[in-house]
């Protein structure tokens, strides 16, 4: 994707006419800068310098290396590469990649299969370990691509690879859900399209991370289908995470209550996949999102409604929940006693489950 194209995304996900973006960053920093300037960068005739890529930044609510030169964000190997694994890793990988190029790879079922483990394992496993699973499987799919449908095999891996990064690092995230969302569309599956980016939008919205990033994902499965669907409702509450956070309380309640008709429709039975949202799992996400609202009995009766059903194997959810209150406690005035219970909570999870975004929570309890 060409920087004009981001930029342009994250602007209409914000809902600003190219002049509204001009007078955000000349407000912010005081300069000149006009709607055709803007309309420049859109249309490639001109590069924003490192001070404009800065303000592109903090006024979009999206990361730095979200505005790198899009070449940097082309090839699927060399990003992978890119990760800072091991050598002799690297060589395992390399290995492996090329046994399966001769060998011809798994099959299509038995890749679904795989994935359907990996949306399993992900619910309890550590991010280190998912990281270091899906790497090599992301090496072997990349061997098999003649195959569309497996497009759509490699754009599911692409998203539980980008959870493993935290959303908020600014590059590593943002950059595997954007290249999960284009081999989807090169798969042509139009499950996968809107899939992968709802889950983009509420990965990153529920962390609280590129809220730019967040809305376009959101706006792009919503442009795909109107038809309810788990990518859809992901998409809705990525969203209104975004809203919540921006202290659009309106627009927040509102797609949480368009989430919750989708739910009706679209909600799962399947219980413990990354792939699914049952009931409790809608409910851990309202719980956050009420909680940022500050609405305290809505997010207490949210996090009752998920504790009912939570599977006892996923301790990890539990957590969440228990941070959310920690999070409750703060906004309420008492910060001491809210940082201190998120930390009793987090600290009572055995280290081997903490997940990048569980961290990230505990750094929203903490803020000033």
């Amino acid at each position: 994707m060409k920087l004009g194209d981001v930029i342009r995304q994250l602007r209409m996900a914000r809902g600003w006419s190219q002049g509204r973006l001009a007078s955000a960053i000349n407000d912010r920093y005081g300069t000149t800068l006009s709607r055709e300037y803007v309309s420049n960068w859109e249309c490639g005739k001109v590069t924003p310098r490192d001070f404009y890529l800065r303000a592109l930044s903090t006024v979009l609510d999206a990361p730095l290396a979200a505005f790198e030169d899009d070449v940097r964000r082309r090839t699927f190997l060399t990003d992978l590469a890119g990760t800072a694994i091991a050598p002799v890793i690297a060589s395992d990988l390399l290995s492996v990649g090329f046994a399966a190029r001769l060998q011809g790879g798994p099959s299509v079922d038995d890749w679904e299969g795989r994935l359907a483990t990996y949306g399993t394992e992900y619910m309890s496993l550590g991010a280190g370990d998912v990281q270091r699973r899906i790497s090599r499987e992301l090496v072997v799919v990349q061997q098999q691509l003649e195959n569309p449908r497996l497009w759509s095999v490699a754009s599911r891996l692409m998203t539980l690879y980008a959870k493993t990064f935290p959303g908020s690092d600014g590059s590593k995230a943002v950059h595997w859900y954007q290249m999960a969302a284009r081999a989807a569309d090169q798969a042509d599956d139009h499950d996968a399209r809107v899939w992968v980016r709802g889950r983009a939008a509420i990965a990153l919205g529920y962390e609280g991370a590129s809220l730019g990033f967040a809305d376009v994902f959101a706006d792009q499965a919503l442009a795909i289908s109107d038809k309810p669907s788990l990518g859809l409702l992901n998409a809705v509450y990525g969203r209104a995470h975004a809203a919540a956070l921006r202290g659009d309380r309106a627009t927040a309640l509102g797609l949480d209550l368009q989430g919750r008709r989708i739910f009706d429709k679209a909600g799962s039975h399947e219980q413990t996949s990354d792939y699914a949202v049952p009931w409790w799992r809608l409910n851990v996400f309202r719980s956050l999102l009420l909680a940022r609202l500050g609405d305290d009995k809505g997010a207490v009766e949210a996090q009752e409604q998920a504790r009912r059903e939570l599977p006892g194997e996923l301790p990890r959810f539990a957590t969440h929940l228990e941070l959310h209150r920690g999070l409750m406690l703060v906004r309420s005035g008492d910060r001491a006693g809210g940082v201190a219970y998120a930390e009793a909570a987090l600290g009572a999870l055995p280290p081997e489950k903490h997940s990048l975004t569980l961290r990230m929570l505990m750094k929203e309890i903490k803020m000033p």
